[in-house]
């Protein structure tokens, strides 16, 4: 069975073809990172221009690479949400018109969903129960994974996602966008210990929620109050922060796989990509004889793969979407 994926959440317009749910014939993806940086961030109506300007060609590409055409396609399958409305809006658009003149069903996915299932993608012995750690700019959840289509959200973030803070860290140094790759690549030659930024531990609610703004506070403090010749190099910044987050998300992860009694751990989403987080995670797991299943760099960030994986097991559980599906900027699990 052929899928047809495709994925406009933010910034990157993106396309793919999967096979079976597993194997990928093509994943394309065009990236608006160059768009945005000199904004330090993703401007929501520079995305959806980009993306109407670029879709047509991403998905045209991603049959060409898979040697099909949108004949040989049973469905096309298309995040409607969580993201930018109107970056949204472009992907349900297009893939609502190949379901309407080729007569196949469509399929609205769960952009968090997606991040869940690209672990599964690459990885055909990997099976429910897990826990699902995804971290990305926008989203920083912990959700027990009971089955593919059946999940139980454990804890969240109750203000800035991870991702989010690398940028803004980023920012506060002057060091660029992304900060996620740039933080991540100046904190390997750094020492963790050179400053002591702190890792939130809340009092109340879900002991599985995440809190990060006190870290970025303590950063920018630090940055603004300690005087120049006692400031630490970028590098010892970068990498004792980065420390803190990681700590974090690790520690909860572990701690909620030990509480469900699961001894799988599945990291998703853009952060995913970090390589300290893929180290501390698969280190500190397997000393508890847990396992963690990180997806490839490739599919750890925004990509239609995961979409189209997802839309094949959506497919056979029966789910199908109508022409009235809209998109959900804030949608949950």
């Amino acid at each position: 069975m052929l899928i047809l994926g495709i994925e406009t959440s933010c910034d990157e317009t993106a396309a793919a073809v999967v096979e079976d749910g597993r194997e990928i014939l093509s994943s394309c993806v065009a990236s608006q990172v160059e768009d945005h940086k000199a904004f330090g961030g993703v401007v929501p109506e520079i995305a959806s221009r980009k993306h109407l300007e670029t879709i047509n060609f991403v998905v045209e590409q991603a049959l060409g690479e898979a040697k099909v055409d949108f004949n040989d396609l049973q469905a096309a399958a298309v995040t409607y949400g969580p993201g930018l409305a109107g970056a949204l809006l472009i992907g349900i658009q297009t893939a609502k018109a190949i379901s309407f003149v080729h007569k196949i069903p469509l399929i609205g996915i769960n952009h968090l969903e997606g991040h869940i299932y690209s672990a599964f993608l690459e990885d055909s012995t990997l099976s429910p129960p897990a826990i699902a750690l995804i971290v990305s700019g926008g989203h920083t959840s912990l959700v027990y994974v009971k089955d593919l289509g059946d999940y139980e959200v454990l804890g969240q973030t109750r203000d800035d996602a991870a991702g989010e803070v690398f940028d803004k860290v980023a920012r506060m140094m002057d060091l660029g966008y992304p900060g996620g790759p740039i933080i991540d690549s100046l904190a390997k030659k750094g020492d963790v210990k050179a400053v002591k930024f702190p890792q939130a531990r809340l009092k109340s609610g879900s002991p599985f929620d995440f809190s990060f703004s006190g870290v970025k506070t303590s950063v920018l403090y630090y940055l603004r109050y300690t005087k120049k010749d006692e400031v630490a190099s970028k590098e010892d910044i970068a990498a004792s922060f980065q420390y803190a987050v990681v700590e974090t998300l690790v520690k909860k992860s572990l701690a909620a796989a030990k509480e469900k009694k699961t001894d799988k751990i599945i990291l998703g989403g853009g952060v995913a990509a970090n390589s300290y987080l893929r180290q501390v995670l698969k280190e500190r797991a397997g000393k508890e004889g847990i396992s963690a299943y990180s997806p490839s760099l490739s599919f750890c960030t925004d990509n239609a793969a995961m979409i189209a994986g997802l839309g094949f097991v959506r497919y056979n559980l029966g789910d199908r979407s109508s022409f009235s599906l809209n998109a959900c900027p804030n949608l949950s699990l």
